[in-house]
């Protein structure tokens, strides 16, 4: 007999919700470009890798190239869902969530830059941090449909 309490079959455990929380304090971080805070949600030696394939490599540059992109452009604001979050192990996590981009100054979705997002996460001390995140461009090549399916789903969160 299980000694553990047991939940409703959907609902997410406490570390799923905390990583779910993570990640939408990365998008937060994003949307207010604050690229201190955005880098202190990873580990010291954590990954992300940018929409066009730029890869960043530990805490410090990520806030400095994620700084750069802040200086040098008037970046987008995510709108994000999550589609899921998966414990590997007690302290390591996956999620996926698909994101779309308002430009600054509209009230849309761009559909050239909808994104499949990926998240690695791992706890240290009762913390959950960004191991790797990483953004893939949802452009589904000679599928217009799925762009625009996955661009009405997104809308939604409008």
């Amino acid at each position: 007999m299980s000694t553990q309490p047991s939940r409703p079959q959907n609902s997410p455990s406490p570390d799923e919700t905390e990583v779910a929380a993570l990640y939408h304090r990365l998008l937060d971080c994003w949307n207010k470009r604050n690229a201190h805070d955005f880098a202190a949600l990873f580990v010291e030696n954590g990954n992300s890798v940018g929409f066009d394939g730029s890869q960043m490599n530990g805490r410090a540059e990520i806030e400095v190239d994620i700084g750069q992109v802040f200086a040098d452009h008037q970046t987008a604001a995510y709108i994000g869902k999550i589609r899921e979050v998966r414990l590997l192990t007690p302290d390591v996590a996956i999620l996926r969530a698909v994101v779309g981009m308002v430009a600054p100054g509209q009230s849309d979705i761009n559909p050239a830059v909808n994104t499949m997002q990926s998240l690695v996460a791992k706890k240290q001390d009762d913390r959950w941090r960004i191991a790797l995140f990483q953004n893939t461009p949802a452009q589904f090549h000679g599928r217009p449909e799925l762009v625009q399916q996955l661009t009405d789903e997104l809308r939604q969160l409008l």
